[in-house]
């Protein structure tokens, strides 16, 4: 390395350990070309750390002990903020981390041709924000390994005022392995393999739009995560209905070749406005059909349990049903 590129490379290490111009709780990515400058506020220095160097692929890790810092009026649990900018035709952003935390994304572009634009490695709550006013659009490449061009471990939470783009060239749309749940932004997934929005536990549009066209599979979908619903529970505290809530704002969905929306459990339309109406949803299958059909012959309905075994679906759970060609999970009430 010659001698601008070794103090251009120490800058950026100071700006990633020291904190430089940035708020306190914030992580700062800035995107240009097929790089990108990190820069971390001093008071959290010592519970980040950035693994990426020089490389618009960013992976930052967030140290398994923090559990909050220094709360503000508009941050109250004290949790890292990482601020999204700029624009990169070969990058991603990578956390790691044991505790909520926000992804603010400020106008930024990404697009990563070799996997998820946004892989959020973190059990916990995290925050999607868009930012007011601003526009962002993120596109990812060919990865089996990752089910979404934004793919999150844990809690998805969108909002913000601002208006996030994506374009999903592998699996899902927007993967959350938990609960997900849509507040005020404006949401516009163009095009994907599979499903635009696929999630666990529980989904919940409260309000803004949410705009889904060009998918392979369902627009939105689904699954209990256990093997028993607990039902909708107070404020979906601890929820794994399987249930989707549509209680504000819009949905509007196109040019999907499965479902608007399809559900391990319930399927609530109770207030807000959509393009679709209760017969292009599917919920868990009615009972008396699955018990109808225990033994069949090639090309009817099969039913397993989660172990493998033929069964009859004489017990509430949930079961493996193929029917022809098609094979699907299903829950019994």
């Amino acid at each position: 390395m010659n001698k601008t590129l070794l103090l251009l490379s120490l800058f950026a290490t100071m700006l990633a350990t020291n904190g430089y111009a940035v708020d306190d709780n914030t992580v700062e990515i800035f995107y240009s070309g097929t790089s990108a400058t990190v820069t971390v506020a001093a008071n959290i220095a010592s519970y980040v750390s950035v693994e990426s160097g020089e490389s618009a692929h960013v992976k930052i890790t967030q140290s398994e002990d923090f559990a909050g810092i220094d709360p503000t009026t508009s941050n109250t649990d004290g949790e890292i903020i990482y601020v999204l900018s700029g624009t990169t035709s070969d990058g991603e952003f990578y956390l790691e981390g044991s505790y909520k935390c926000t992804v603010e994304l400020s106008g930024v572009n990404i697009t990563n041709p070799s996997g998820p634009a946004v892989n959020l490695q973190n059990g916990k709550r995290v925050a999607v924000s868009a930012k007011k006013d601003k526009t962002s659009t993120i596109t990812d490449g060919a990865n089996e390994t990752y089910n979404g061009c934004l793919h999150c471990k844990g809690h998805l939470k969108f909002k913000g005022k601002g208006t996030l783009n994506i374009v999903a060239n592998s699996r899902h749309g927007v993967y959350s392995k938990e609960y997900l749940e849509i507040k005020n932004l404006t949401l516009n997934i163009s095009s994907a393999p599979k499903d635009g929005i696929h999630c666990k536990n529980y989904m919940l549009v409260e309000s803004g739009t949410v705009s889904i066209s060009g998918c392979g599979d369902d627009a939105m979908q689904v699954e209990l995560e256990g093997t028993e619903s607990t039902g909708e529970t107070t404020d979906h505290e601890d929820e794994d209905s399987g249930n989707f809530y549509h209680e504000g704002g819009t949905l509007n969905v196109t040019g999907c070749q499965g479902k608007a929306v399809k559900a391990d459990g319930d399927i609530s339309l109770t207030g807000g406005s959509r393009n679709f109406t209760a017969a292009d949803t599917e919920q868990h299958a009615d009972i008396d059909a699955l018990k109808a059909s225990a033994s069949a012959a090639a090309g009817d309905r099969i039913i397993y349990d989660l172990q493998g075994r033929r069964t009859n679906a004489a017990k509430s759970g949930i079961y493996i049903v193929r029917e022809g060609k098609e094979v699907r999970k299903v829950l019994v009430p």
